[in-house]
């Protein structure tokens, strides 16, 4: 894939219409914590990835190269959400790959300006959230990014799932407020050899945030904060591969990952895998997410007792997917959304 993917060296890569991904790496990992050298992943990664074979496709891949750290980590995260809202706005889906997972506040932020709701999902043994932490000054950390997003205005926040939670890795309290915003959490023990089971949870996502940690560390040792149990490395793959097939997904990064504790290149390769089947998903999605047009899709609706709506079930004629409609308001008015 090296020599297919358009990468910058001298001169920066044209994206025109027919790039699909951009990859770029990050190099802060200031505010990762226990963890400090996982600014340095991006070229280890690329090393692997470079040496993968394309599948059955024609790629149109850019390598936009690093972000250099900035004066402060603001500084950083403006940089990754500046990059972040280009590439988005340009139907191009950027990879994010280095640094530690505080970035996916960055990564978030690119979002701001594009006037639309975004669903979440944290691939993470730990929850990332300090519950008793309501302040608006705190440090932005990879223990505690999702304050700063549940708490950051205005709020575009839609949905936040996370997959693979460890429990003894989550306060109760944390639980409680994920039960109270109706967040959707899996424990690790529910998706671990029935990983099909997170695919509906990833359709529906817009923005996806994988710490290589959620991975154990027999698959991958690579992370200071690596833990005995986790999913095993295909699982990892199987779930990349279904976030590339999500026609939602517009940007995805891969956070954690430090060298310094990588065994014979180990974990650079499974995370250069993982990125080969994102590749793989986005260049075999089926544009199925409903419903345009409505020709390519069987609609089921049923009435429930005493209630106001139908229950409006779709499925596609393209890949047998299933999606359920569902009411909310929004601006004084109910529009409906599809999980």
């Amino acid at each position: 894939m090296g020599s297919k993917i358009s990468t910058y060296t001298d001169r920066f890569p044209d994206l025109d219409q027919e790039v699909k991904i951009a990859i770029f790496g990050v190099l802060d990992d200031r505010n990762a914590i226990n963890n400090p050298g996982c600014a340095l992943a991006p070229d280890y990664v690329r090393e692997k990835l470079y040496q993968l074979h394309e599948g059955a496709y024609t790629t149109r891949i850019v390598d936009l190269g690093n972000i250099r750290q900035g004066e402060t980590v603001t500084d950083t995260y403006f940089a990754v959400k500046t990059v972040v809202a280009e590439l988005v706005k340009n139907d191009i889906i950027p990879v994010i790959i280095g640094g530690g997972q505080d970035l996916t506040y960055a990564q978030y932020l690119g979002y701001e300006t594009l006037e639309q709701k975004v669903d979440l999902v944290v691939v993470d043994s730990h929850l990332d959230l300090d519950p008793e932490d309501n302040s608006t000054n705190f440090e932005t950390t990879s223990t505690s990014f999702l304050n700063r997003i549940l708490l950051h205005e205005p709020n575009y926040l839609f949905n936040y799932s996370n997959l693979g939670y460890q429990t003894f890795f989550a306060s109760q309290d944390s639980l409680n407020v994920m039960e109270k915003l109706y967040f959707d959490t899996h424990r690790l023990g529910a998706i671990s050899g029935n990983i099909s089971i997170s695919e509906p949870v990833i359709r529906n996502a817009n923005v996806i945030s994988f710490d290589i940690s959620a991975i154990r560390s027999a698959d991958a040792p690579a992370n200071a904060n690596a833990t005995p149990n986790g999913l095993y490395g295909e699982e990892a793959c199987q779930i990349c591969r279904y976030a590339g097939f999500n026609d939602k997904l517009t940007s995805i990064g891969f956070y954690e990952f430090n060298p310094a504790y990588d065994t014979n290149g180990q974990t650079a390769l499974l995370l250069s895998q993982m990125i080969w089947y994102f590749i793989d998903g986005v260049y075999n999605r089926k544009k199925d997410f409903p419903l345009n047009p409505k020709s390519q899709y069987l609609i089921y609706k049923t009435s429930l007792m005493h209630d106001d709506h139908e229950l409006v079930f779709v499925k596609s004629k393209k890949s047998d997917r299933w999606w359920m409609q569902v009411p909310y308001p929004t601006g004084g008015s109910k529009t409906n959304a599809f999980i």
